[in-house]
């Protein structure tokens, strides 16, 4: 009888190719579905909340952008038992379908004008449903994807799905910028800020038809037959002490630190350059693109190099370098951007894009290093048995709550204190406690066989 490992190595590589290509499909498809929302939170915040007062509507919209990050942990956990119990691919069909269909309402909602308080209601509720869903999504495609992957390629594979979060925002920016181009800025804001939400159906319905021509992991496949899988995954992951002990130290010294590195540097500065630097709409989110575009094989690259000397070192190296440097990085793009501080009113009327550009592509650099390799090393760290569950609940909280509140508090911060690199005193904190959490206590795990874990 072939070993779990051999199953997953005796996969060809053009099945592999196929299994990434499904699996990274629908998971861009769902994290463009998600992020539509955050790129378009200044507009959205004029629809959908009483007029008067722009900081406040828009730190109300940045507050319902946060609730689908804050529910992305109960998301893991439903879906995360459905995955361990029923089956990986089961559970991300399921959450394809609901992030779609929320996606689409969004786009016909009616406005705080036709309807009033109800409006700002059925947007925080289909928020919810969003973020539960992207709960289930992550954990089912990293898992599905590593466990069909040979054992010393694992990062090198897993990093393409890395990739998709990255590129779902990028392809969000280009749908956005494109039919604000095309519309003219007045059409876009009064209506043409529903279509990047509409289009959005077509894509999932794409991908649900790759995913549904998929196979089960042959790890899982193997473990279910063996009657070895488990029948309760939450009590497994969270009351026994040694897989709960795993589960506390993925969330305090992996993934916490690096939620906060991926939203700063790739939507707090977004963030930063419409609010607070006041750079133009398209240039800032041009800026971003073109970063993003740069920086994102920089995933694959770490992802590869932690294969061969680790993960740990990787992401750990990602979260000092932030933690030392976003006060200079935000330094320098106030300085970059012509932002004059005593007549905010006037914005940045020449700012300096290649400078601005630099800035952010670094990082997002930082992203890819801690983001990366971050897939394999969570499913290294569990048990194939609850491995859906257990590596799901710390990413999403890492991400969806210590990561997603990010736009929120530094825009808060901003506003209430007047200083204008308040906003990253918050990430250099919680990247900076991560990193001294995870040299001391956290693993490595590049050199295990899913057999073995």
């Amino acid at each position: 009888m072939k070993t779990e490992s051999m199953s997953n190595n005796d996969v060809s590589t053009k099945d592999i190719w196929k299994v990434i290509g499904a699996s990274s499909a629908g998971t861009l498809i769902e994290w463009y579905d998600f992020y539509i929302f955050g790129s378009l939170a200044t507009i959205i915040a004029s629809h959908f909340f009483p007029k008067g007062n722009e900081v406040v509507a828009l730190l109300l919209t940045l507050a319902t952008f946060a609730t689908g990050f804050v529910v992305r942990p109960f998301g893991a956990l439903v879906f995360g038992r459905i995955g361990d119990v029923v089956g990986r691919k089961y559970a991300f069909l399921v959450t394809l379908l609901i992030m779609g269909g929320s996606t689409f309402l969004i786009g016909c909602l009616p406005t705080y004008e036709q309807v009033g308080i109800l409006a700002p209601f059925l947007l925080l509720l289909l928020r919810l449903l969003q973020g539960l869903a992207l709960g289930g999504e992550y954990g089912g495609a990293a898992t599905y994807v590593a466990e069909h992957c040979p054992d010393k390629k694992r990062g090198y594979y897993t990093s393409f799905i890395q990739t998709t979060a990255t590129l779902g925002l990028f392809v969000s920016l280009g749908v956005i910028l494109i039919s604000r181009q095309s519309l003219g800025e007045d059409a876009f804001k009064e209506w043409g800020w529903r279509l990047p939400f509409l289009l959005s159906v077509i894509l999932v319905v794409f991908s649900f038809v790759l995913r549904k021509k998929m196979k089960e992991s042959p790890v899982f496949q193997k473990l279910k037959s063996s009657g070895k899988a488990s029948t309760s995954p939450l009590r497994d992951s969270f009351v026994e002490p040694a897989n709960r002990r795993l589960v506390i130290m993925a969330l305090f010294g992996a993934t916490m630190g690096q939620g906060v590195v991926w939203y700063t540097g790739q939507f707090y500065a977004l963030y930063y350059l419409q609010t607070v630097l006041k750079v133009n709409f398209v240039l800032a989110n041009e800026i971003i693109a073109v970063a993003l575009l740069c920086a994102t094989p920089f995933f694959i690259v770490f992802g590869a190099l932690s294969d061969r000397i680790g993960r740990k070192k990787i992401i750990m190296t990602g979260l000092i370098l932030a933690a030392l440097t976003y006060y200079p990085i935000y330094s320098g793009m106030l300085s970059a951007s012509g932002f004059n501080a005593a007549m905010p009113e006037l914005g940045s009327p020449n700012p300096n894009v290649f400078a601005l550009g630099l800035l952010v592509w670094i990082q997002v650099m930082y992203v890819t290093m801690v983001y990366g390799p971050i897939a394999a090393f969570l499913v290294e760290l569990f048990p194939t048995k609850i491995r859906y569950t257990s590596m799901s609940l710390p990413y999403h909280i890492g991400n969806g709550v210590f990561g997603g509140v990010v736009p929120l508090i530094g825009t808060w911060a901003v506003a209430r204190s007047g200083n204008l690199h308040a906003g990253v005193f918050y990430p250099i904190a919680i990247a900076a406690v991560t990193f001294v959490i995870g040299c001391i206590y956290v693993p490595e795990t590049f050199r295990k066989k899913l057999a073995d874990t």
